[in-house]
């Protein structure tokens, strides 16, 4: 029995390491998606293109790994490793917008969407960091922190509207832009998401949809 349980958390330590591999993988393309955007560098968003087949098969790989060893453990990796691959399918609907971009004049450097493209990629993080480490009361600080991608996605919104309203050649552009400010909420969404399932992973809770006042409770 006990070598049975020794297999069992082999795989799941496995799992773990591929899950983070994965992670690591996706939060380069993050990175590089707003490097891409704010250098105007259109080579390196093909590249972040291309790369998310990789990220692909690493969902597979994930998913013929997973064992019958915890089925609380194993629902939830069959469930956080799709929000990963959404994450960098985000990535990539950036870098295909930055193209996009980088055919049109440059609009007003816009000073919001590096900081949210940050909040989201360090929430990406962290939701990785709870899950592996099993830290609920971090996963519940990622989940707080999603109001403020919140905010800053409605305040970049808000100078992007301005710009439109100031010459109507802004518009396509701000709208492209606009596009991805949203791709960064999402992100920040699906890392959300990932944290309500170390909760539950954790403490048996189901907190989605439970409200603020469950979120909060330590």
């Amino acid at each position: 029995m006990n070598a049975m349980h020794r297999h069992f958390d082999d795989d799941i330590e496995a799992i773990k390491d591929m899950l983070l591999r994965m992670g690591a993988m996706i939060e380069n393309a993050i990175s590089q998606s707003i490097r891409a955007l704010l250098d105007r560098d259109s080579a390196l968003a093909e590249e972040v293109i291309a790369r998310d087949d990789e990220i692909d098969q690493m969902e597979i790989a994930i998913d013929k790994r997973t064992a019958a060893s915890d089925l609380r453990f194993d629902a939830t990796i069959m469930k956080i490793t799709p929000e990963l691959e959404r994450i960098a399918d985000l990535a990539q609907d950036v870098c295909e917008r930055v193209i996009e971009l980088n055919r049109e004049p440059q609009l007003k450097p816009v000073t919001q969407l590096p900081t949210l493209a940050e909040n989201a990629q360090k929430m990406v993080r962290e939701a990785l960091d709870s899950f592996v480490r099993g830290d609920a009361m971090l996963a519940r600080k990622v989940i707080r922190h999603d109001d403020v991608v919140d905010q800053l996605t409605e305040d970049s919104f808000r100078a992007l509207l301005t710009y439109m309203m100031e010459n109507p050649r802004n518009i396509s552009p701000a709208i492209r832009l606009t596009f991805i400010g949203k791709y960064f909420e999402r992100m920040a969404d699906n890392a959300t998401n990932i944290c309500e399932m170390v909760v539950y992973l954790v403490e048996g809770k189901m907190i989605k949809h439970a409200g603020r006042e469950t979120t909060d409770t330590q």
